[in-house]
């Protein structure tokens, strides 16, 4: 029966190259975001995150996958609190930011505290979920956390997107005369840094 195979028919196989799985992976273009939360210090710390997920809408719940070892892991565990910061087309700068180990990274953008207590890239984001820890997994060099959202804001901007190691853009479809959306464009970017 295809899709079906008996255990004792099944042999391990070595994983794929590592190489090979970035490059089917980055054929999958995604959002970006910045996770954020706050120390035991009270030091906001961050992340840029492509591996996001929503899990049920009831309640809310989003996924995400953050590295073992990151600053930002262990204050989202500590604290129990995080917020998903969607980037906006114009924030490809703060996406890179976060992506490498910078010292003082949020002394070099606009943030606030959120109501819920975690950083909100007030300048870079389009929308920003807050959310509070309801589990955790471990799975190989990251930690899946489970977020149960609070609180939402969402404005209309372009989103940022990544895919093929480009930044790029989802263009917000404009409204025709009758009031229904038009289907917008994207625009491929130049590979990050």
């Amino acid at each position: 029966m295809v899709g079906t195979s008996r255990a004792d028919d099944t042999f391990p196989e070595p994983a794929a190259p590592i190489w090979e799985y970035r490059d089917f992976m980055s054929s999958f273009p995604t959002g970006v975001a910045v996770v954020t939360s706050l120390d035991t210090a009270g030091e906001p710390q961050g992340m840029t995150c492509t591996s996001l997920l929503s899990v049920t809408l009831r309640p809310p719940t989003l996924l995400v996958s953050l590295r073992h070892g990151s600053a930002t892991l262990a204050a989202v565990i500590a604290r129990g609190v995080f917020s998903v910061n969607l980037l906006h087309a114009g924030a490809r700068e703060i996406a890179e930011l976060f992506s490498r180990p910078v010292e003082s990274r949020f002394s070099r953008v606009s943030w606030r505290l959120s109501a819920h207590g975690a950083p909100w890239l007030v300048d870079a984001a389009l929308g920003v979920a807050d959310c509070s820890v309801v589990g955790a997994t471990d799975v190989r060099d990251h930690r899946l956390v489970f977020g149960e959202v609070r609180h939402v804001s969402v404005c209309e901007s372009d989103a940022l997107l990544y895919g093929r190691r480009r930044f790029g853009s989802w263009a917000v479809p404009a409204p025709d005369v009758g009031g229904r959306s038009t289907s917008g464009t994207g625009s491929a970017g130049t590979s990050p840094r």
